[in-house]
């Protein structure tokens, strides 16, 4: 009977006395293996070279970097998608069942897309790692959210930091591992990818059964000791509950999709660019012979840039609240517009420190963006299907996967056209991007409280969601 089974919802409420601190360890299991997505470049050179055997001479039937790209755009947009349907069935079930999917799907995803590197076949590793590994990616990333919210109704910045921090930092542990283990298989299969494919995929499902297994809800009557929710009159922090289907007849639904998609957009605009951009602005021909920014200095600047990525997770959401999570992205956008216009000016002349300095600020407001918008949805919509609405914004993520790096390299390429080199060829993306966060930065000003109609009549019930 499915109501016996061990992963229903029912069987993870947490005894009396549980440790809400123990349950963070179960979200950052999930979102450390799945985070492993940022790190899928490390295998664009060695999948474009699987029938040469040489990455500075790839064969004329090796994939291009273009059709190799097209495997994470697709785990991106099917993050936001499978968000968006499963959030509800997530909410419903809890999270146990969820990671368990989730960990099936991506390290499904790795097993199919090894066939497929090992067929030489596209569309496989477009159906493995890309489309089922997605579906893995989005309900995995929404498991632990909600359920962190409801453990943590005092501190649900610092919840939700902590959980989508893991996410930031997965590439961290992804990217040396998936070198090292290429590096050892690569006298036993093309480039040695396959077989990394293979042991990377039973790694993470392995990995992700940690969380799978101590993850706990808690009962519907639970509430941290000594806590007693604030009386001070906020208009923008809800004690009722909106649902999911509701909640996207709001306006302030799409003011955040609108936050959300502006402030991915931005940021896709300095990661995208991160390598070439410092490069070709710190030139040997700009700073002279010697002097010049390497590609090995300049992989540095983009592993800072990941450090960075992962703080601002944790940090930001934490200060929001403190400081209001609207205040927070008006800090997000206000700061963030002078910072990306100022760029430009700061590779004219030639300032590397606080160019690295500005672009890291850039960034860890980046990832505060995707740690604090859970919060900001419950402080609006309630913790009823809290994770089912912010599965249904994760779809502006998707839209900026696309459109980001959309807008860099037509902005780019068109400079280079006209001759542009170093800084000038950047500077048309970044005064854009700061375009971008001036809609943003209305957006986020124009949210105000929901309206009464949208708001859900008596008890919710858990079996719909709600806690």
């Amino acid at each position: 009977m499915a109501s016996d089974s061990f992963l229903d919802r029912s069987r993870t409420i947490a005894p009396p006395g549980y440790n809400r601190w123990l349950v963070p360890p179960a979200a950052l299991a999930i979102h450390l293996a799945i985070g492993q997505a940022y790190a899928f470049s490390v295998f664009n050179k060695p999948l474009g070279a699987l029938i040469s055997g040489n990455v500075d001479k790839p064969a004329a039937d090796d994939w291009t970097p273009g059709q190799i790209g097209w495997t994470f755009s697709i785990a991106i947009v099917l993050l936001g998608l499978s968000a968006a349907i499963f959030g509800k069935w997530l909410e419903r079930v809890g999270p146990r069942k969820a990671m368990l999917a989730a960990s099936l799907c991506f390290g499904g995803g790795f097993l199919i897309g090894s066939l497929g590197v090992h067929m030489h076949n596209l569309w496989l590793l477009y159906f493995g790692y890309g489309f089922v590994g997605g579906i893995g990616l989005g309900i995995g990333y929404i498991s632990p959210v909600s359920t962190l919210i409801k453990w943590f109704p005092d501190r649900k910045g610092v919840a939700t930091g902590m959980a989508i921090m893991g996410f930031g930092g997965g590439a961290m542990i992804g990217s040396p591992l998936a070198n090292n283990l290429m590096s050892h298989f690569k006298d036993s299969a093309p480039m040695g990818v396959a077989p990394t494919f293979i042991v990377m995929g039973i790694v993470y499902l392995l990995f992700m059964q940690f969380g799978v297994w101590t993850i706990r809800v808690p009962a519907d009557d639970w509430k941290p000791a000594g806590y007693v929710p604030s009386t001070e009159h906020n208009a923008l922090i809800t004690t009722r509950n909106v649902s999911a289907d509701n909640a996207i007849k709001t306006p302030q639904f799409w003011l955040l999709w609108v936050v959300l998609l502006t402030n991915v957009t931005a940021g896709i605009g300095v990661l995208e660019t991160a390598s070439p951009l410092i490069q070709e602005t710190f030139s040997e021909s700009a700073l002279g012979a010697g002097r010049g920014v390497t590609a090995a200095a300049a992989a540095g600047f983009v592993g800072l840039l990941s450090l960075f990525n992962l703080l601002g997770r944790f940090f930001w959401s934490s200060a929001s609240d403190k400081l209001g999570r609207k205040i927070t992205y008006a800090i997000y956008f206000g700061l963030g517009i002078a910072l990306y216009a100022l760029i430009p000016t700061l590779g004219h002349n030639l300032q590397l420190t606080l160019f690295v300095v500005v672009a890291c600020v850039i960034i860890s407001m980046y990832g505060g963006g995707f740690a604090t918008i859970p919060a900001y949805l419950s402080d609006l919509f309630g913790k009823y299907q809290v994770g089912a609405i912010h599965g249904r914004l994760l779809t502006a993520w998707s839209t900026a996967g696309v459109l980001g790096p959309l807008i860099v390299h037509s902005l780019h390429e068109s400079a280079k056209a006209k001759g542009l080199t170093g800084a000038a060829a950047y500077q048309n993306v970044f005064y854009t991007m700061a375009g971008v966060l001036v809609l943003g930065l209305l957006a986020n000003l124009a949210v105000t409280a929901v309206k009464e109609q949208y708001y859900e009549k008596g008890d919710v019930t858990p079996e719909a969601g709600g806690h």
